[in-house]
């Protein structure tokens, strides 16, 4: 019985059978791959966090006599690559004649390195002016100084006479917020910012000068060793980070209060951790419905055959089948789809992971648990759709009931308690305190960055999508009945004088047509909500990496060596689209130092991306314009605006340096608005003005920022500027290639770019599947009735209106649903996610070729099924019902 079972599934049953593993198989797919983009995206992002952190343990010394005991016991904690010892000293000032003029500085700090420090630690320091090696001035302190290489500067020890150095270099300080963090100090008790005044002197020559006050002040002075720990780390962010975590809890139990671990690695893989864990989310929310809605066409294939299914259970029990044995066949099909989904899935898996993700050996256990669990899903999938809905009619008809055609429907659970209206309220509510709110990354008092992570952003736009499926559900039953003269009329060009008739025929059968319509609106609004997303969130990926490096070419230098010298030649170069000059200026607001940008408002868009978001207010161009009408206007950050309590129209009065005699002069400035961001500008503190202003105010329109917009590639460009300003010593050139390339371990970085072509291709693959193949199975179900009515002496062209007007109203009542559907999605999961995206954007980015394509695929594919089921019915009806 079983053979003759199984071949008659393989005869009669063939295509719903081969539509069920490929539900299976897509499934298994999609999770699977899903899994592995989340494990590959945690591993790049560690890689890259642990690549661009520049000491991974800085270890404050409780007393020098302590470091051969804290060395010995690092060796032993971990198999160290690089470990510098560096001694801190506390000044109170710095002082320099040059130019014929006297500058001194405040408090500061100067460092004692070793020669080997900078090849150690690369990413510490940039050298900028003068030998890389010897009494190394920091760039602002050389800015607030004038000083260069070969002058000298006389350094204000605490408690000791004064002493003087002679300056031969210049350096540029990236990462000073970690390399002077306060270590042992809990979070807020720490300086907000790095000090302004740091020389760095060799360690011998750092001994001789600080050696006594040592003695004299031991308060002021203090020790750190710093560290490389070998990177053999988990691939897992959040494991990486508790691993190294548990290295520096070992370590300082090993020293016993010899010193303190500042752990700068596991403050950024904590960072990392959040970001992978909102990622992980961002990955599931965009891929799941995917996933979901190839468990439903599952469902929906193997469903389109339980009339059929029903009539031949209840035959089986009538000859005595007992319930196992009628569980056993069924088993046989639900074996079959599990299997072929199962294997034809893990093959498209393992192909999609090799093509998309060639370097998947970082990503091992996390993948391979993905791979089981779609498996174990798929597996189960196959059995729920096939033997559970024959055990719910073995356990819960009779033979009469199952035999009968029609039936008496009841209304859903959801239906009675309204839960679709449920959904769109929670969703309203949740869209309306997390948009008020946004996502917001924040720094840590000790300015170490870290990332806050609201993962109930996500929670509007999920209730959104499952609410509006479901009240679309039943709207569509409600009109299907009341609104049949309607839709009576709109199938008028199709069905003409039978408009009627089939209105009343799709009313009859409105849950399966609604049912129908509902499949296809999730295929569409996937593919919609996915490709939109997307597509946005790569493009503010691009004005991200803009914002930070500037335009598509920066050229950064000194103000003694301005990049704007070279202006008329670097405009002449091939590649430039456009050039503008910026000014870069150090400026005392109060007694804190700032950055100030000098620009011209009315050229400044022609290089770079001026958003409405960098203002408050939303009006780039008014800003700008009103910027240009004030010479003496200023745009002021928002922090400073807060720190200082300013009112549009107050006259803030400036200190600038003057080139004539160096020192800073009070310069008034009226306060006309306030910016949040700016390009190139640092997030905290700012201020943007006229740079004919400044030039007049100082005596020099030395600019020492130059932005550039490329006709081609930008490398490339870079390349040639590099080559052109590599006279001006201190000119640094970055292109918007690398810088997107350098910022690859944050949240918006995540690299959605091999996730959305997998989602893309499937959600193609879906919605034709959603329109054609149910569609077709649909109607092939129903090919008793149509048998009959072709019995009857209906022509072609009356049969025909039938199964048109079926499929149009499925596709298009579908296709409009999805699409809206899918818009709203998009645009509220940007909305939620606004702080995430820097700057957030303006409009959403609407892939038009994909979005063709994908109208295509589906109108293809209904066309395909009608024709199809149109040619199965132009058969002679006696042979047609003989096959029934």
């Amino acid at each position: 019985m079983l053979i003759t079972w199984l071949k008659g599934i393989l005869t009669y049953r063939i295509g719903r059978l081969i539509g069920a593993i490929t539900g299976v198989a897509l499934t298994v797919t999609l999770l699977a791959c899903l899994g592995a983009f989340i494990a590959s995206a945690g591993a790049s992002m560690t890689k890259s966090a642990i690549q661009e952190v520049p000491v991974d343990w800085q270890i404050q010394l409780s007393h020098l006599s302590d470091a051969n005991t804290v060395k010995e016991a690092i060796s032993k904690v971990t198999p160290y690559t690089a470990l510098e010892q560096v001694g801190y000293a506390d000044i109170k000032g710095l002082i320099a004649n040059t130019g014929g003029s006297v500058q001194t500085t405040g408090p500061g700090k100067v460092l004692g390195i070793s020669t080997n420090y900078l090849a150690k630690f690369p990413l510490e320091f940039r050298q900028l002016v003068g030998a890389g090696q010897g009494v190394l001035v920091a760039q602002q302190t050389a800015a607030n100084l004038h000083v260069k290489p070969g002058d000298r500067v006389t350094i204000e020890r605490v408690g000791l006479p004064p002493c003087e150095v002679t300056v031969d270099g210049v350096v540029d300080l990236t990462n000073a917020d970690s390399l002077f963090q306060a270590i042992g100090l809990p979070p807020g008790a720490a300086p907000q910012a790095p000090p302004d005044n740091v020389l760095l002197l060799p360690e011998a020559q750092w001994q001789q000068i600080f050696g006594p006050q040592a003695v004299v002040r031991p308060d002021s002075m203090h020790t750190q060793f710093h560290v490389r720990i070998g990177h053999d780390l988990p691939t897992d962010p959040t494991a990486a980070h508790q691993f190294v975590q548990q290295l520096a809890n070992n370590l300082e139990a090993r020293i016993a209060g010899r010193g303190i671990v500042g752990d700068i690695l596991a403050t950024r893989l904590g960072s990392v951790q959040a970001d992978a864990s909102y990622g992980k989310v961002l990955f599931l929310f965009l891929g799941l419905p995917g996933a979901i809605l190839a468990v439903l066409l599952t469902l929906a294939i193997a469903a389109s055959g339980t009339n059929r299914r029903r009539k031949e259970q209840a035959l089986l029990r009538i000859r005595g089948a007992s319930v196992r044995t009628i569980l056993g066949l069924e088993a046989i099909e639900a074996l079959i789809v599990a299997i072929g989904g199962v294997v034809i899935g893990n093959a498209l898996s393992l192909g999609i992971e090799r093509t998309f993700l060639p370097g998947n050996e970082l990503i091992g256990r996390s993948a391979m648990f993905w791979t089981m669990s779609a498996s174990l899903i798929g597996f189960m999938l196959a059995i729920t759709a096939i033997v559970y809905p024959a055990w719910v009619q073995t356990h819960h008809s009779s033979v009469a009931s199952a035999q009968a055609t029609v039936g008496r429907g009841s209304k859903a659970l959801w239906q009675r308690v309204y839960l679709d209206i449920i959904l769109l309220v929670i969703s309203g509510v949740e869209f309306w305190r997390t948009a008020s709110t946004g996502y917001q990354v924040v720094l840590a008092p000790e300015g170490i960055t870290t990332t806050s992570v609201h993962y109930e952003a996500f929670i509007a736009p999920l209730c959104l999508w499952i609410g509006a499926v479901l009240f679309s559900t039943r709207f569509l039953e409600g009109w299907l009945v009341r609104g049949r003269k309607l839709l009576a009329g709109m199938l008028n060009p199709i069905a003409r004088d039978l408009s009627g008739v089939v209105s009343a025929s799709l009313s009859r059968q409105r849950i399966l047509i609604a049912h129908g319509i509902i499949l296809v609106a999730l295929a569409v609004s996937f593919a919609v909500s996915t490709a939109v997303f997307n597509t946005t969130y790569n493009a503010q990926s691009h004005v991200d990496a803009e914002l930070t490096n500037g335009s598509d070419v920066t050229v950064a230098g000194l103000t003694t060596s301005a990049p704007s010298t070279k202006l008329n030649e670097l405009k002449a170069l091939p590649g430039v689209a456009a050039i503008q000059s910026m000014q870069h200026r150090l400026v005392y607001v109060g007694n804190d130092l700032q950055d100030m940008y000098g620009i011209d408002p009315k050229a400044i868009g022609k290089v770079t991306n001026i958003a409405n978001a960098y203002f408050v207010g939303g009006n780039a161009q008014g800003t700008l314009s009103e910027l240009a009408k004030q010479p003496d206007g200023v745009l002021v950050s928002e922090e400073t605006v807060k720190d200082y309590q300013l009112n549009l129209g107050d006259i803030i009065n400036l200190r600038l340096q003057n080139v004539k005699d160096h020192q800073y002069h009070v310069v008034p400035f009226h306060f006309i608005g306030i910016v949040r961001e700016f390009p190139t500008a640092p997030k905290d503190s700012f201020l943007v003005a006229n740079k004919n202003y400044i030039a007049q105010q100082t005596g020099s329109d030395a600019a020492e920022i130059v932005l550039m917009r490329a006709t081609g590639n930008p490398s490339a460009l870079a390349s040639r500027v590099r080559t052109e300003v590599s006279s001006l010593a201190g000119t640094n050139v970055t292109d918007i290639n690398s810088t997107q390339r350098a910022i690859s371990s944050g949240l918006t970085a995540v690299d959605l770019h091999g996730l959305t072509r997998l989602e893309l291709g499937f959600a193609i693959l879906l919605a034709a599947a959603s329109t054609g193949l149910i569609l077709a199975l649909g109607l092939a179900e129903r090919r008793r009735t149509l048998a009959i009515l072709a019995a009857l002496g209906a022509k072609k062209r009356q049969l025909g209106a039938f199964i048109w007007s079926e499929g149009l109203v499925i596709l298009t009542g579908g296709s409009i649903l999805g699409v809206v559907l899918g818009f709203g999605v998009a645009q509220m999961l940007v909305k939620v996610l606004t702080g995430v995206f820097d700057p957030p954007p303006e409009i959403l980015s609407i892939p038009w070729g994909y979005l063709i394509l994908l109208t295509a695929a589906a109108m293809t594919s209904t066309v395909v099924a009608i024709i199809g089921i149109n040619h199965i019915f132009h058969r002679p009806a006696v042979e047609e019902m003989r096959n029934l």
